[in-house]
C-alpha cells in the first residue's frame, strides 16, 4: 500500500550524487550480471507454503514429502485426484486406510474446481499405469494430509479446453476463462515477451525507459479522445493516443534513446477490429535512419520471440507502398499466400465488353484480376453473386467471374463476347489451371487494386471455410512496407493536399526536389511492419531541417490561405506556434494579436490568437462560449 511513496523517497536518494557512485567497469559487470540471471530458474514456490508446483514433479523427486495447492480437476472413482495449477496437472491418491479418513472425506466431497491443500510422499505410478501424455505422468501424490482451502459453488461451464464456450459467457465470467490453459498461456507468454524487451532494449543496447503521464492535453490524432474532468468547471484531461509530444521532449532533452511499454487510448468506434485501449512498444532514438530503426526492430523481435515457437528469420523482406497495392491491393499485405493481383490491360485493348473499353480510355484506366485456385470447385452461385454486390455497393464497379476452363460462366453475359486468343493469353498471365476462376475488374488503378485486395481476402476465407488451407496459422510472414507518398490528395478537394501520416514525416532524400515541381510524386521516410495482413507497428524519420519544415508545412496549407486558422499556443517552442512561425518568415501571412502585445504571441498557455491570411486588418471576434471565431464563416480549428 505505501509501495508507492516509499519507491519515491528510494529514487529522491538514490539521485543524490555522493562522489563517484560507478565504479570503473561496473557497467559491463552488471550487464553480465542481468543478463545471465535469465538463464536461472525461477523459484516458482518462494514466499508461499506449497513446497512444489503441480507440472514440475517428476521421477526425480521420487520419495521427497511435497506440499501442493491448486483446484481439483477431475475426481475417478473417489481414488484417483488430478491437481491443477497454473503449471500443470498432477494425479493424486486418496488414502483408503481407516486412520485417513478425514483426508478422504475432504477430498472425496470436496466440488471440482475447489481449492485445497495437499502434503504426501512422491512415489512411483505402478507398471503399466504411466500417462506419456502428461509430464508428470510416471508419477503420483500419496497424501498425508489435505485441507479444503475453498469450496467451489457450481459453475457456469467446465473449466477444460474442449469445452466450447460463448465469448459473452467467457466476458461474464472472466475470472473462470482466465483459468483456461489458453488465457494462462497467453498472458505468461506476454510477461516474458515484455521481460525480454525491456532486457533487450536496456541492458544490450543502452535504452532508457522513462513513463509519461497520462493526463494531458488534447494532442490530435487518428481517432477521437477520451476525456478525463477536472476539478475546474468545463476542463477536461485527455488521454494519450500514443505519447508523441513527451517522445519530443526527451529527444530534445538529451535522452537519444528512449521507450516505454505505453498505454494508449484511442476511441475508434467505428472500427470492430480495434479496442479502446492498448499498450504499444514505443520507441524513439536521435541520429538515427531508417535503416538503423528496422535492424533494431528485427533485433528486438528475434531476441524476445517465444522459445517454443519457430525462430524468426532477419532481416525480414521489404516491399514498397507502391508494391504492395498493385501486388495485393493493400498497403498491409498477407503474403503468407499467393492469389496476386495481374495487370491484363494489354490483353484487352480491343475488346468489345462496353466497360472494359470505358475504363480503359481514361488516364489512369486499367485492368486488374486475380485468380482463385480451383474457384469453380468451392465457390458457389451465391459466393459469387455476393462477390458482384460487394463490388457494386463498396466501391460501384463491376466484377466480372470468369472459368477458362470450367464451363460455368453464371449469371456473367459478357463472357461469351471474350475471344478465344484473349481467353488464351489471359491463361498464360494468370497462369491458371482446371477449376480455377478469375475474378476481373477495370478502372482507376488504385481503386480497381483496392477492390482486388478485398475480395482477395474475401475468397481466402470462402475457400477456407469449405476446408482448403491457404493461410498456415503457425507461419508468422513479417513483411517491412515502405516509400509511401509523403502527400496524399484531400478526398473533398483533390487539388489540396494533406500529409500521409503526420507533417513532421522526412521526405526520401532522394526525392526532396521533387517538393517544388510534383509533390505528389514525393515518397516519404515512413515504414510499417506487417504480419499476416495486420500492421503491428510503424514509424518515421522526423524532419530536423527548420527550412524543409517551413516549406512543407506552406504546401499543406497553402488550401487554407483564405481563412481564418484558430488555435491554443502553447510554448515558445511547440509545433504549432513553428508551424505560425514558420508562414510568417515565409511571408505568405500576416499576423494579427487580440491585443497590441506581440510579445503575448509566445505567451502563457491559456493566451488565444488567430493566424490571418491577407486579412490583417479584420478584428478578431473571439467566442469564448462556443470557442470559435466569428469573424470569417469558414473556421479551421487546430493545426
Amino acid at each position: 500500500m505505501y509501495l508507492r511513496s516509499w519507491l519515491s523517497r528510494l529514487c529522491r536518494g538514490l539521485s543524490s550524487p555522493v562522489g563517484r557512485t560507478t565504479p570503473p567497469g561496473w557497467g559491463s559487470l552488471s550487464r553480465n550480471v542481468v543478463l545471465s540471471s535469465h538463464r536461472r530458474i525461477p523459484e516458482l514456490s518462494s514466499f508461499v507454503v506449497r513446497t512444489n508446483t503441480c507440472g514440475e514433479l517428476c521421477s526425480s523427486h521420487l520419495g521427497q514429502e511435497v506440499t501442493l495447492c491448486g483446484w481439483i480437476q477431475y475426481r475417478r472413482q473417489n481414488i484417483f485426484l488430478v491437481l491443477r495449477d497454473f503449471h500443470g496437472l498432477v494425479q493424486v491418491v486418496i488414502p483408503q486406510d481407516e486412520s485417513s479418513a478425514s483426508v478422504k472425506k475432504i477430498l472425496c466431497e470436496a466440488p471440482l474446481e475447489s481449492v485445497v491443500k495437499v502434503s504426501g510422499i512422491v512415489i512411483s505410478r505402478p507398471p503399466g499405469q504411466e500417462n506419456p501424455k502428461m509430464p508428470t505422468g510416471e508419477i503420483e501424490i500419496k497424501v498425508k494430509t489435505a485441507e479444503l482451502l475453498n469450496a467451489c459453488k457450481k459453475l457456469p461451464f467446465e473449466i477444460k479446453d474442449f469445452v466450447k464456450k460463448t465469448e459473452a459467457l467467457r466476458l461474464q465470467y472472466r475470472y473462470l476463462d482466465l483459468r483456461s490453459f489458453q488465457m494462462q498461456y497467453n498472458l505468461r507468454l506476454r510477461s516474458e515477451m515484455v521481460m525480454k524487451i525491456r532486457e533487450y532494449l536496456c541492458n544490450l543496447h543502452g535504452f532508457v525507459d522513462v513513463e509519461t503521464p497520462t493526463l494531458f492535453k488534447r494532442t490530435p490524432g487518428g481517432a477521437k479522445e477520451f476525456l478525463v474532468p477536472s476539478r475546474e468547471p468545463g476542463k477536461f484531461y485527455s488521454l494519450p493516443q500514443s505519447p508523441q509530444q513527451f517522445k519530443q521532449l526527451l529527444m530534445v532533452g538529451g535522452l537519444d534513446r528512449y521507450f516505454q511499454v505505453a498505454r494508449c487510448y484511442r476511441d475508434e468506434g467505428s472500427r470492430p477490429d480495434r479496442q479502446p485501449e492498448f499498450t504499444q512498444i514505443d520507441i524513439e532514438m536521435s541520429f538515427v535512419d531508417q535503416t538503423g530503426i528496422q535492424s533494431l526492430i528485427e533485433g528486438l523481435l528475434q531476441y524476445s520471440w517465444p522459445k517454443d515457437k519457430e525462430p524468426i528469420m532477419i532481416p525480414f523482406p521489404s516491399m514498397t507502398f507502391a508494391e504492395a497495392l498493385t501486388t495485393y491491393g493493400t498497403d498491409k499485405p498477407d503474403t503468407r499466400f499467393g492469389m496476386k493481383i495481374v495487370d491484363i490491360s494489354d490483353v484487352f485493348r480491343k475488346t468489345e465488353i462496353r466497360f472494359l473499353q470505358d475504363a480503359l480510355s481514361k488516364p489512369q484506366g486499367t485492368v486488374k484480376a486475380i485468380c482463385v485456385h480451383e474457384g469453380a470447385k468451392y465457390l458457389k452461385r451465391k459466393d459469387i453473386e455476393s462477390i458482384r454486390q460487394f463490388a457494386t455497393d463498396h466501391f460501384n464497379q463491376e466484377v466480372l467471374p470468369i472459368f477458362l476452363k470450367a464451363n460455368r460462366n453464371w449469371n456473367s453475359t459478357v463472357a461469351k463476347f471474350i475471344m478465344e486468343e484473349q481467353r488464351l493469353e489471359l491463361a498464360r498471365l494468370m497462369e491458371t489451371q482446371e477449376e480455377d476462376v478469375v475474378l476481373l475488374t477495370a478502372g482507376e488503378h488504385k481503386k480497381a487494386c483496392s477492390l482486388l485486395g478485398k475480395l482477395r481476402l474475401e475468397c481466402a476465407n470462402l475457400l477456407e471455410m469449405r476446408g482448403v488451407v491457404l493461410r498456415d496459422p503457425k507461419l508468422f510472414s513479417f513483411l517491412w512496407v515502405v516509400n509511401f507518398p509523403l502527400f496524399l490528395p484531400k478526398e473533398e478537394n483533390p487539388t489540396e493536399l494533406e500529409s500521409a501520416h503526420h507533417p513532421f514525416t522526412a521526405p526520401h532524400p532522394s526525392d526532396i526536389h521533387l517538393l517544388y515541381t510534383e509533390p505528389k510524386k514525393v515518397r516519404s521516410q515512413h515504414y510499417d511492419l506487417v504480419l499476416n495482413g495486420s500492421e503491428i507497428g510503424g514509424g518515421s524519420i522526423r524532419i530536423h531541417d527548420a527550412e524543409l519544415q517551413r516549406y512543407i508545412l506552406a504546401t499543406l496549407l497553402k488550401g487554407l490561405l483564405e481563412y481564418c486558422i484558430c488555435f491554443d499556443v502553447f510554448t515558445p517552442h511547440n509545433y504549432l506556434g513553428f508551424e505560425l512561425k514558420a508562414l510568417h518568415l515565409l511571408g505568405r501571412c500576416k499576423i494579427a494579436l487580440p491585443s497590441a502585445s506581440g510579445s503575448r504571441l509566445w505567451g502563457t498557455p491559456s493566451w488565444r490568437n488567430c493566424l490571418r491570411v491577407r486579412q490583417a486588418d479584420v478584428p478578431c471576434r473571439w467566442s469564448s462560449k462556443h470557442q470559435r471565431c466569428h469573424s470569417l464563416p469558414k473556421i479551421i480549428s487546430g493545426t
